[in-house]
C-alpha cells in the first residue's frame, strides 16, 4: 500500500451527497416511478404527494387509467412544488410524457385540471411538456 488514508475519500464523498431526508416526499416520488416512465395510482403515491388514497381516486376522471392519473398528478407536484430541485427530475419527467404521448390518453386537458385542483396549482398542461 502506498500509506494513503481512504477513509478520508469516503468522507469527503458523503458530504457531497444532498443533504435530504430519507422522508422527501421528492425521493418517495422519484422512487415509485416505474421502469416505463408511468407512476401506478397506490397509498404510496398519495402519500408522497401529501394526500388520502381516497383524495386521489376520488378525483380521477373516469375516462382514464390509474396509471394515466398517476402520472399527470406526478408531473403536476414536480412542475408545482419543486421546481427549484429541476435538474435532478427533469429527465423522469420527459420520461414520463413520452410514457402518456405513447398511450394516446383521452382527457389530458380534464386530467391536468383535476390534477390542479387537487394538488392547489395553476398549471397548464404545456407547461407538463403535452
Amino acid at each position: 500500500m502506498d500509506g494513503a488514508d481512504y477513509s478520508q475519500t469516503s468522507t469527503l464523498h458523503d458530504t457531497h451527497l444532498p443533504k435530504q431526508s430519507p422522508r422527501d416526499p421528492l425521493l418517495k416520488l422519484v422512487g415509485l416511478q416505474k421502469a416505463s416512465g408511468c407512476w401506478l395510482l397506490d397509498p404510496a403515491l398519495a402519500a408522497a404527494l401529501e394526500k388520502t388514497s381516497e383524495e386521489v381516486e376520488k378525483t380521477k376522471p373516469a375516462s382514464v387509467s390509474q396509471e394515466v392519473w398517476g402520472t399527470i398528478l406526478a408531473l403536476i407536484w414536480l412542475h408545482g412544488f419543486k421546481m427549484d430541485t429541476k435538474e435532478e427530475w427533469e429527465i423522469l419527467a420527459t420520461k414520463a410524457v413520452s410514457w402518456l404521448h405513447a398511450q394516446n390518453a383521452p382527457d389530458v386537458t380534464e386530467c391536468v385540471e383535476a390534477g390542479n385542483a387537487l394538488l392547489g396549482c395553476n398549471l397548464q398542461k404545456d407547461a407538463l411538456g403535452f
